[in-house]
């Protein structure tokens, strides 16, 4: 008989929807303002991060001041480019469909902050049975602290979760979690059998 995940785990930016290149651009736009060029060696530091990871990493020293200022810019500029049209990646909403059909629960795990998150949300069409936002831990990923508050809300163990991401970032985040883990790439979302599938074998 087949045993399905007590909960599947999904990130948002690269994953759900089209947006990590319009993140870059805002990071980007803030680099240049002070000065700065992001290059392929910022990567790390600007996708899958949160803004105020991004906006420690591009401001010296250990603990920079005006750090949370420059985070709240960069989500401004971010969620300006939003306005335009975001496409939703392929496969995302036939998995949303099919988890909804199948009743497994679903929670989203989001690097953005919630006023970020709202924004993408109804161009989704999902009920999302939990979502966790940058503000609801102390780290954010790569740290695991996300995708345990998920399973923790849940009351799901996270072994038996399947988390999707994109960004390096995010997988370290839910690995670290232990979770089973897909990667989600240019090509879109992993079907409801590879789900089940990722849960029976711990392929990821």
């Amino acid at each position: 008989m087949r045993s399905d995940p007590d909960a599947v785990l999904l990130d948002l930016d690269g994953t759900l929807v089209d947006t990590e290149g319009l993140w870059w651009e805002a990071a980007a736009a803030v680099a240049a303002s002070l000065g700065r060029r992001l290059t392929r060696a910022d990567v790390p530091h600007v996708l899958g991060r949160t803004a105020a990871d991004t906006a420690a990493h591009l401001l010296p020293g250990p603990a920079p001041d005006g750090a949370g200022a420059l985070a709240e810019r960069l989500i401004d500029d971010y969620a300006a480019r939003l306005a335009g049209d975001v496409p939703v990646m392929p496969g995302a909403h036939a998995l949303l469909t099919g988890l909804a059909a199948a009743a497994i629960p679903t929670a989203l795990v989001s690097a953005s902050p919630r006023r970020v998150v709202d924004l993408l949300l109804p161009r989704l069409r999902h009920a999302f049975h939990l979502v966790i936002t940058d503000e609801d831990t102390t780290r954010g990923k790569p740290h695991p602290d996300p995708y345990l508050e998920a399973a923790r809300r849940l009351g799901a163990a996270p072994g038996r979760c399947v988390a999707i991401e994109d960004s390096p970032a995010g997988v370290a985040a839910a690995t670290a979690a232990s979770c089973r883990v897909l990667v989600a790439g240019p090509s879109g979302l992993p079907s409801l059998a590879r789900v089940r599938a990722c849960l029976a074998d711990g392929a990821g």
